[in-house]
């Protein structure tokens, strides 16, 4: 009798190019160049647009059976925009929306400073990223696990700032581009030309952010430790034992 072995759920690979594909460029051009009333029309289109994100969010988050706080809220955000031009609300609410989102993960990152589990602790600080306990023990043997914890938390409230920025920039972006009654072609066209602007104005500089809280931790690891990124990371050779 044969056992048949069972694979484990697939490992999320991240495929940032695909990512920027369905949930930004295919709905925008579906906005802005299909709503007219001799295309989809302005209900359709929209409901189009949105069904990639919110599909291509429930697809990752099914097959790889991994609850993401930030992807749930990105699910949620589809639908709240969805539901404000379908509904044909106040576009006001667009940028309350726009601004809401990013803000509650600014503001979950602040108070999960006062929780054992930090959100930058999880995020960039464990053990499928960097080897945790050799560096747990270098900081111990030289009396500078306080140093490494408080700049860990100003790491944190760097960290929440990125998403502070995004939502003020994402309220003004909103407030700025789409002025247009909700359900209407136009909307959808500004609505689609937001979601463009977004990636340059908000995402890299948001990006840029990170990569600088990513180096100032790179380099307080270094600083305190001596250790080098090759014994920090996980991926990187194993210690040698004596």
């Amino acid at each position: 009798m044969s056992n048949t072995l069972r694979p484990g759920p697939e490992t999320h690979k991240p495929r940032p190019f695909v990512d920027l594909l369905v949930s930004l460029l295919i709905p925008s051009l579906i906005l802005m160049k299909f709503s007219g009333e001799a295309q989809l029309g302005a209900d359709n289109a929209l409901v189009l647009a949105l069904a990639f994100p919110l599909g291509w969010g429930l697809f990752e988050l099914i097959r790889y059976r991994k609850f993401n706080f930030i992807a749930l809220l990105g699910l949620i955000s589809v639908l709240l925009t969805g539901g404000i031009g379908l509904l044909k609300l106040d576009n006001q609410w667009l940028a309350v929306k726009e601004a809401a989102v990013p803000g509650l993960i600014g503001i979950a990152v602040l108070v999960s400073t006062f929780t054992p589990y930090p959100l930058i602790r999880t995020l960039m600080f464990n053990k499928s990223l960097v080897n945790v306990d050799k560096i747990h023990e270098r900081l111990e043997s030289s009396g500078n696990t306080h140093i490494f914890e408080a700049r860990l938390q100003r790491a944190t409230y760097w960290f929440s700032g990125t998403f502070f920025f995004s939502s003020v920039m994402n309220y003004v972006l909103a407030k700025w581009i789409v002025v247009s009654p909700s359900g209407s072609e136009a909307f959808n066209a500004e609505l689609g030309r937001m979601n463009l602007l977004s990636y340059p104005m908000i995402a890299i500089p948001s990006m840029l952010m990170l990569l600088g809280i990513f180096y100032y931790l790179w380099r307080t690891i270094h600083g305190l430790t001596g250790l080098e990124i090759d014994d920090v990371m996980t991926a990187g050779a194993p210690e040698k034992k004596a």
